[in-house]
């Protein structure tokens, strides 16, 4: 069934554009977006509530309803594991790894890896790793989810929709920076949320409670003899049409096909570690926050939301399954291909069907805008950090001297570029097949990323892992898993009804013992040879491990007294030269009239002694027009540099479309140059707030834990 839309859906579709643009633009006109640490960051200006809701919302895509709810249908509750198990790595990211990416004052992951080890090999090897993984994993697999629910429910035409998507996001994500996708996230967290509750109780009321919803699922095969006199088909062989025996446990035997509990524990969960722990999408939004006790409660509050999809999306699946067996379920192939248009399933469309079918008009349209925020949300996140690592870690490798305003546009600028990969990349998700690839997904992440986990985890609580170590072990999971993806690839899972003559360690070995034993491989190459080679510097280790944020205080006291006499020998430092350092041409006499303290405010005075003021690795230059002889601008000073108004014209549109303020704002950039000081206060907890948060870490931690043993027994 297509469903034509009402007045009342296209007035309330229309109204959450209009909500979601405002925001933007709201965002645009009244936050700093000028600065590197305002676009990307939000300015670290953001409260618990936004981040959370933002770090629900970033999360839960448009692959998630379509996903989790096809899973759902076809293999019952075990794909929950998923999101409980999330609930539990927020908190390793609030407790363990943000502390330390807020103690050495980085932006970005590659960024933390380099500074952790050194070099640029492993920087550049992630950062490549992480816009691959966006651009052709999650960013395709959104694109045909969102399309799919659009196309099945609406019956727009695909491509137009999906390309219309893009541009409104590009749009939002382009003018607003972290602070328009921060904002636009906690409106669509809610507007998902209750959109969602209410077909759940819509559903669940259909069939007559979550008992029933459990007892009749079993019972959910398609009529087969209905089937063959309903449909023309040429195959009357039908294959997996009953629910699977365990489909109500979670967890399940070692041997099983879906989710055997030793891979999943030791193996998918150092795969979730890199997307919860070490992705730019997730770590970006929590390093936003005003400080530590934020980015804690940010966690904890996202950890909560993490229940709502098993009951808000797998359970509606399931009950899908239950009220369209003869579809959801269907027999063969070729059924398959009439009912859906893929070959490989239909229980993607188990939640469009189950809107399309139950939702009243009017709350067909709040489903429609739930839908379009899952992938206006993901898309806008994707967009937002893969321009931060490019632009960080790739562009600023190439041109280490470019300039603020420079980078500010070149992030703009590769999200126009990512918008035609997208949309070019559509015919190809259309020829994949959806059942298959949203199946692959989590191979395909789990065939390249426990490696990056290892090298996050190792980096983190042992000192004594170098670059050599890091790299050649990072190297071996890599290549070893690279291999895996491609063979499965070669070796295709056959349709249902054919004879499986794939190798016996591709078809029998799942993928998530592989990920374990990639794990494995890259953490003892790691440890070997970095025993091997010489230890990593002393400057390495000072702010970029667990055991540096533990001795924070000591460090801060034993530099205290010394910040004086610190400052005062940079001032005279920079006195001294001051006569070489004439920022922008600018003559003698204008120079004496400005304050040593000015000029060290302005000047990089780079000196090892200077432990407590000096600057982070990606703001050194960045605020800054740097140049090659390492002097800075005065850039808030009156420029002597000629330009024509004409050009000033020309360049003052783009300069506030992409929120770049170049004369007043570029003094209060110098300013928010972010020192250790800076991060070190961020860190600070009272008493009270510290109990706050522990408190309610063992709250949701004991929550996921019960679930998985309720959902398992």
């Amino acid at each position: 069934m297509r469903a034509s839309l009402e007045t009342a859906d296209i007035a309330i579709v229309v109204l959450y554009f209009v909500l979601v643009m405002c925001i933007g633009f709201f965002a645009m006109w009244k936050y700093n977006r000028s600065t590197v640490s305002g676009y990307f960051l939000a300015g670290r200006s953001m409260t618990w509530v936004a981040i959370g809701a933002s770090l629900f919302v970033s999360n839960i895509g448009s692959e998630h309803f379509i996903g989790l709810a096809g899973s759902g249908a076809a293999s019952g509750f075990a794909v929950g594991a998923w999101e409980f198990n999330a609930l539990m790595l927020l908190q390793l990211l609030g407790w363990v790894f943000v502390p330390v990416y807020i103690r050495s004052g980085v932006y970005t992951m590659p960024e933390y890896l380099s500074k952790r080890f050194g070099g640029h090999r492993i920087q550049i090897y992630f950062a490549a790793l992480s816009l691959i993984l966006y651009i052709f994993t999650k960013l395709s697999v959104d694109l045909y989810s969102g399309a799919l629910f659009i196309q099945e429910s609406l019956g727009w035409n695909l491509y137009l929709s999906v390309i219309l998507l893009i541009g409104m996001t590009a749009l939002l994500t382009v003018t607003g920076g972290l602070v328009a996708v921060i904002y636009t996230d906690t409106l669509q967290a809610l507007l998902m949320i209750i959109g969602a509750l209410t077909l759940m109780i819509i559903s669940i009321m259909e069939v007559g409670g979550f008992e029933e919803v459990k007892r009749r699922y079993m019972l959910a095969s398609p009529n087969i003899t209905s089937i063959l006199l309903t449909y023309n088909i040429s195959n009357t062989n039908s294959c997996n049409v009953d629910p699977k025996p365990d489909a109500l446990k979670m967890l399940r035997e070692p041997t099983d096909e879906d989710i055997p509990w030793p891979g999943f524990l030791l193996g998918q969960t150092p795969a979730s570690v890199w997307y919860w722990c070490a992705d730019q999408v997730i770590v970006q939004r929590v390093l936003a926050a005003k400080n530590i006790a934020h980015a804690k409660g940010s966690t904890l509050m996202a950890g909560f939301l993490k229940l709502l999809p098993m009951f808000i999306i797998v359970v509606p699946g399931m009950i899908s399954r239950i009220l369209f067996a003869d579809d959801i379920a269907c027999i063969n192939p070729e059924h398959c291909f009439q009912v859906c248009g893929s070959r490989a399933g239909c229980s993607n469309i188990a939640y469009p069907r189950l809107v399309m079918k139950l939702v009243p008009v009017g709350l067909r349209g709040l489903m429609m805008a739930v839908m379009i925020a899952a992938l206006m949300s993901d898309l806008d996140s994707i967009f937002n950090s893969a321009s931060t690592i490019f632009t960080l870690d790739v562009y600023k490798l190439i041109r280490k001297s470019a300039t603020s305003r420079e980078l500010m546009i070149v992030g703009r600028v590769f999200v126009a570029f990512m918008v035609v990969i997208s949309i070019a990349w559509v015919p190809i998700i259309v020829e994949m097949q959806g059942g298959q690839m949203y199946l692959y997904i989590q191979e395909v992440a789990d065939y390249l990323t426990p490696p990056v986990a290892a090298l996050f985890l190792m980096g983190i609580f042992w000192k004594r892992c170098n670059e050599q170590g890091a790299f050649y072990g990072g190297m071996a999971g890599f290549v070893l898993g690279a291999v895996r993806l491609i063979l499965a690839f070669i070796y295709r899972a056959p349709e249902c009804n054919q004879l499986d003559t794939r190798p016996s360690f591709i078809k029998n070995i799942h993928y998530m013992y592989v990920a374990t034993t990639l794990f494995w491989i890259t953490g003892i190459v790691t440890f070997v040879v970095s025993l091997l080679t010489p230890p990593p510097t002393k400057e390495q280790v000072r702010t970029t491990t667990f055991w540096a944020v533990k001795n924070r205080n000591v460090k801060e006291s034993a530099a205290k007294g010394e910040l004086y006499k610190v400052q005062e020998k940079s001032i005279l430092k920079c006195n001294e030269n001051a006569n070489h350092i004439i920022p922008n041409g600018k003559s003698e006499e204008n120079i004496k009239n400005i304050k040593p303290e000015d000029i060290n405010l302005l000047v990089t005075c780079r000196d090892d002694s200077n432990l407590v003021v000096s600057v982070s690795h990606s703001e050194v230059e960045t605020p800054v027009d740097c140049y090659s002889n390492g002097q800075a601008a005065l850039m808030g000073e009156k420029k002597h540099e000629e330009e024509t108004d004409e050009q000033e014209r020309h360049l003052k549109f783009i300069d506030w479309f992409c929120g770049f303020k170049s004369k007043n704002m570029n003094k209060r950039a110098v300013r928010e140059m972010e020192e250790e000081t800076v991060c070190l206060q961020m860190l600070e907890e009272t008493p009270k707030v510290k109990l706050l948060l522990n408190t309610g870490l063992v709250c949701v931690c004991s929550l996921g834990i019960f679930m998985f043993v309720y959902f398992s027994l």
